[in-house]
């Protein structure tokens, strides 16, 4: 990685000219923005901006339009000298320091006492062939790093989306397409670049700082600012894929078939099931627009004849109104949960289950199927197990390893519908949920530390006492930190 000039020697093509890059002469300014523009402003290479500076809004803004950040300064760092010197002057101020790349898992806004981090100028990457290992900055987003490592017959641990942030998404675990084949995608990390709160880049790795390495696999963004991380990549050029979607009255059938079916398959089987609720889009095929849909999500490592082999049990319980099943090389994975990629206002919530009985099905169906009043454009169970369920050679902050699979809910009402739901399941549920797929409803104190369980809470709680004793790193999942046993 090549270092960042000093502020001297910048080149003056990475400022831009005008309030925010232009120290004030006389009176040290009152405002927190005003503070920034005098004294941070002069120490990046990137660019800072205040609000009513061109470019604000459009910087500021993310993929959940629920979550809206109005922070003192933004930053938009172009490497880790400027995530530094930003660090620096959030602990000299006292402000708090926000991260934002797409902004997909945000949960928390920025205000006026915090300095927002965009992270969307450092886009390094580096794919090694020979060790099958990608070195990420943290604003590549995961379409990027799937193309790179296609050339030479390889994947990275990705989700559902391509286009999310590889870093952010790793930080929370990560609950990769082929999940249940290789695990969380945070466990392949091998190292990790971050900015603690006293303004120090370390690199965390089992060697080097190894409580802090077990706590940023899986504890998002409370220990510091991530730069940059490698991890090992997955031997994954082709996949069996796709999506078979059924008729809205096949639904309790359809369910029920896969529930027993997920049992029975072998680790390389990964999927899940969604009750859908398209709305009424003409861009979209017309078998799908503005119906209710059941559909079966596939992602299978292995042959195709073994694929189609398997999945033959479910195609057999009704006749799929769409069959996207097929061999397809990596590259188009995204095209198999096919997630929205436009801004929208999001509220999501989700919980791990420990089993899915018969009871659970009646339960789901009553609350979420094709005859209720449910109003959430999206339901799904996704299938945990195999390698999810184990700890990587290096342990981390992952919770959830007892769960059998995770329920998942995303609306644009804000009725309260989807805590219902979850409160109706609470009989099957572990009690613990993964932070990327909890939103702005989950971000209370009581609910993060449910969602990671007691024991490793009460560890990440000290680990945060130890990184980050004032909390600078609070615009996220909270993790406060922890007071000592007596």
């Amino acid at each position: 990685m090549t270092a960042t000039p000093p502020a001297a020697t910048r080149p003056s093509a990475h400022r831009r000219p005008g309030p925010s890059q232009t120290p004030r002469v006389g009176r040290r300014s009152a405002s927190p923005a005003g503070r920034a523009r005098e004294q941070l402003a002069p120490r990046l290479a990137g660019t800072l901006y205040t609000a009513g500076n061109d470019g604000y809004d459009e910087r500021r803004s993310g993929y959940n339009l629920l979550v809206e950040h109005r922070p003192a300064a933004l930053v938009e760092a172009a490497g880790p000298s400027d995530v530094v010197a930003t660090v620096e002057f959030a602990a000299e101020q006292g402000l708090a320091v926000g991260v934002l790349n797409t902004g997909h898992g945000a949960s928390v806004a920025a205000d006026d006492t915090t300095v927002l981090v965009n992270t969307r100028r450092m886009r390094s990457l580096y794919v090694d062939p020979h060790t099958r290992t990608a070195r990420i900055e943290a604003g590549v987003r995961w379409d990027r790093v799937i193309r790179e490592c296609a050339l030479f017959g390889l994947a990275p641990p990705s989700g559902s989306s391509s286009a999310v942030g590889a870093v952010g998404y790793t930080l929370g675990g990560g609950l990769a397409l082929l999940g249940r084949t290789f695990g969380y995608a945070a466990d392949h990390v091998r190292s990790i670049d971050v900015v603690t709160a006293h303004g120090s880049l370390r690199r965390a790795d089992p060697g080097q700082y190894p409580d802090l390495f077990w706590g940023l696999r899986g504890g998002k963004g409370n220990f510091g600012v991530v730069t940059s991380m490698e991890l090992d990549l997955l031997p994954a050029s082709r996949i069996y894929g796709g999506a078979l979607s059924f008729r809205a009255t096949d639904a309790p059938k359809v369910l029920d078939a896969y529930r027993q079916w997920a049992y029975q398959v072998p680790e390389e089987m990964s999927s899940s099931v969604a009750l859908i609720r398209f709305p009424w889009d003409g861009a979209m095929p017309p078998e799908l627009r503005g119906r209710f849909v059941v559909q079966v999500r596939i992602a299978y490592h292995g042959e195709t004849v073994d694929g189609e082999r398997i999945v033959r049990p479910l195609r057999t319980v009704a006749i799929p109104i769409q069959d996207s099943l097929r061999d397809m090389p990596f590259t188009e994975s995204g095209s198999i949960h096919n997630d929205p990629t436009q801004p929208a206002a999001l509220h999501e919530r989700a919980a791990f289950l420990r089993r899915w009985d018969e009871d659970a099905l009646d339960e789901l169906l009553d609350l979420t199927g094709p005859d209720s009043a449910c109003p959430l454009r999206l339901v799904e169970l996704r299938h945990l197990g195999g390698a999810l369920s184990r700890e990587p050679a290096v342990p981390n902050a992952v919770s959830g390893r007892d769960a059998a699979f995770q329920l998942y809910t995303a609306t644009t009402a804000d009725d309260g519908y989807d805590g219902v739901l979850l409160d109706r399941m609470a009989p099957w549920s572990t009690g613990t949920a993964n932070l990327n797929f909890l939103g702005v409803a989950d971000a209370d104190p009581a609910r993060v530390r449910a969602a990671f369980g007691e024991e490793t809470y009460r560890r990440l709680a000290m680990l945060k006492r130890s990184y980050d004793p004032a909390n600078m790193f609070r615009v996220n999942h909270n993790i406060p930190p922890g007071v000592p046993a007596r």
